[in-house]
């Protein structure tokens, strides 16, 4: 029997070569075909990727094809793009796009249409939601900032820019931050193209993400793809438009390798399609809000409330002192304010949200008597306390200094080496509030009381109490919600972190955008250290651009992005010395390398030791991206990195 012969592109993660492999099929296929293929002793899914001379090699056979139409030319493109820019193993890479679940016995497509339904009347665009679509629509095809305020309506104008691609027969990818969130975008999505509307995650069962695949590369109908960074990777043909809402969130950064930023392939992905790319927050990443003023892209602007009230725009927010201890007379944590609020809410059955502005347990170093905090001088970011040497070091540039025993601004010795967590705050609304029916929301919450899980019952009503971190700042629209408690304001400024302020601000003012939103009076309790902070009144009164003149100021003082590029690098070690010599080793090589880079460190990373082993880290700025690149592709074995990290901790 004769033989055709190709070269595939196999999705693995045990594959690290860079080299395609050469496959035989007892029939033609078209480059872009998926296929399935033996890899070693596994079956793996892989895709064709051009036509190969017979080998002078056996070469195995092509098991099966998943389907005969072709995985998109743009999707493709971006995956060699990914090989690039984004380095790491090409069976890595690939398995962005091909999931191994297409390898399963049950691979055939089964792409059972939705009944057919009828769309929902949707409200009439508002007067600034009209003109954001003019603005967006003469822009077209340039990329746009979309800079709408919570509650400005941006899902409306997502909405209608879908309807207007889907008459064109283009297909829309609509992103959204996490998993948590998809619920809530896709109801009104699904709400308005019923028989179009496809959801994409990683969560969803092993059949319904194949068939939702198999839909995707198989639908003569164009579609509009829901779903968190991963939806990116969809193979969807003819694309319209790319939609990142709340685009400044970090969990649009991949933390494993490929550490690709959904942002920038989102961008490359809608230059393939020659697609429109929307980046949609309310609090826009300083980088992103450098770049597009740089270049010259527009910026559309949105702060007229879609829900008209006669109540006002703004909630009436109260600054509570966390200094003054006369606020706290009911507890040490929660202030009066706070209770009083939440009381008034619960006897009107409305809705509060206690938010924690923390992302985990700083151990920070705070005088609580005046709001000092160690700070490093050659960084200006928060020093880490470490009880074991009784020493507060950066986790940057290595800088140390001995624990105080008072303030120096002060003389108290009112001085606290640790925060709290959203446990602790549960028992005290639950030991004060002994009726209130309190859920907590974070990332220790078991899957099945998650917010997406819990999310149609909490908006019903639920529960009178809601606890949780950043997450519940994030684009919620709960209409029986009146009031948001901040328990600490500044608590992710204790992050030692250059993009500690900015997190800050962003988590801040969403908190604030739950609230007020035109269904009933808002009420927001901000409890600070730091009660005349710019940064607290930027996010109070959304004046982002004073939030945004400070930031540059100080990006382009320690050269931190968008004016330098940075590269992490991380060596894990049995031991905390093995460690330290390695990336002295490397460091040292690196500075004598002569190449246009500035290097930081080594140092312990910010979780020094976990899983039993030690971790360091060097970090690398450089005014040359294509240099970091080349350095990763140099790394000796046993190191691992990250481009353009969204942290440096």
């Amino acid at each position: 029997m004769p033989y055709f012969y190709f070269e595939v592109l196999v999705s693995s993660q045990r594959y690290h070569s860079a080299k395609l492999l050469t496959y035989r099929h007892e029939s033609p296929l078209r480059p872009g075909t998926p296929v399935i293929v033996p890899l070693q002793r596994q079956t793996v899914v892989a895709v064709v990727i051009r036509k190969a001379s017979k080998p002078t090699f056996t070469s195995k056979d092509i098991l099966g094809v998943i389907s005969t139409r072709t995985v998109p030319a743009e999707l493709l493109a971006l995956i060699a793009w990914l090989k690039e820019y984004y380095p790491a193993p090409s069976g890595q890479i690939a398995s962005l796009a091909l999931p191994g679940i297409l390898s399963s016995k049950s691979r055939q497509s089964q792409t059972r249409q939705a009944a057919s339904q009828l769309p929902t009347p949707l409200p009439p665009l508002t007067k600034n939601q009209a003109q954001a679509l003019r603005q967006i629509q003469e822009q077209h095809p340039k990329s746009i900032l979309l800079h709408g305020d919570t509650g400005t309506g941006k899902t409306r104008l997502y909405i209608e820019l879908a309807r207007q691609a889907l008459g064109k027969r283009l297909s829309v990818i609509l992103l959204t931050p996490e998993i948590g969130l998809t619920p809530q975008l896709a109801t009104s999505l699904q709400e308005a193209f019923p028989d179009q509307t496809l959801v994409m995650h990683s969560e969803l069962s092993s059949t319904a993400r194949r068939n939702g695949w198999m839909r995707s590369l198989e639908s003569d109908k164009p579609l509009v793809i829901i779903g968190p960074r991963s939806a990116l990777f969809t193979p969807v043909h003819k694309v319209g438009f790319i939609i990142l809402d709340e685009f400044h969130e970090p969990s649009y950064k991949q933390e494993q390798a490929p550490h690709y930023l959904a942002t920038r392939v989102a961008a490359k992905l809608a230059e393939l399609h020659q697609a429109q790319l929307i980046l949609g927050s309310a609090t826009p990443l300083v980088g992103d809000y450098y770049a597009f003023k740089e270049k010259g892209l527009p910026v559309i602007r949105m702060q007229q409330q879609a829900m008209q009230s006669n109540f006002g725009q703004k909630p009436i927010v109260s600054i509570v002192d966390l200094k003054d201890k006369q606020h706290f007379g009911r507890s040490p944590w929660i202030s009066d304010t706070l209770i009083d609020s939440i009381e008034k809410s619960l006897a009107s059955k409305q809705q509060s949200l206690i938010f924690l502005n923390r992302r985990g347990t700083a151990r920070l170093a705070l005088c609580q008597a005046c709001g000092w905090q160690a700070l490093c001088p050659n960084c200006d970011l928060p020093l880490t306390y470490h009880g074991d040497f009784h020493t507060m070091v950066c986790h940057t540039c290595g800088y140390q200094q001995k624990t105080l025993s008072s303030c120096p601004d002060c003389s108290s010795d009112d001085i606290v080496f640790r925060s709290i967590g959203t446990k602790f705050i549960v028992a005290e609304i639950e030991r004060l509030l002994p009726s209130a029916r309190v859920k907590r929301f974070d990332s220790d919450t078991h899957k099945t009381e998650r917010l997406d899980q819990q999310y149609t019952a909490v908006r019903q009503g639920s529960a009178d109490v809601l606890v949780g971190t950043q997450m519940l700042g994030k684009g919620l629209d709960l209409p029986k919600l009146s009031v948001v408690g901040i328990v600490t304001a500044e608590a992710s400024l204790f992050f030692p972190d250059y993009t500690a302020e900015e997190r800050t601000y962003q988590l801040i003012t969403q908190a604030l955008g739950r609230v007020h939103r035109g269904h009933i009076p808002g009420t927001a309790v901000i409890q600070t250290y730091h009660p005349e902070s710019p940064l607290l009144r930027a996010a109070v009164t959304k004046d982002y651009e004073a939030f945004y003149d400070q930031q540059i100021i100080e990006r382009k003082r320690y050269g931190f992005p968008p004016f330098k590029y940075v590269l992490k690098l991380m060596c894990t070690r049995a031991s905390s010395t093995a460690a330290q010599q390695a990336s002295q080793r490397l460091a040292e090589k690196l500075r004598t390398s002569h190449l246009p880079v500035e290097v930081i460190g080594p140092n312990p990373a910010f979780v020094e030791k976990s899983h039993g082993k030690y971790h360091w880290q060097i970090i690398i700025k450089s005014a040359r991206r294509p240099v970091l690149v080349d350095i990763i592709k140099d790394l000796p074995a046993n190191w691992s990195y990250d481009v353009d990290p969204i942290s440096l901790l």
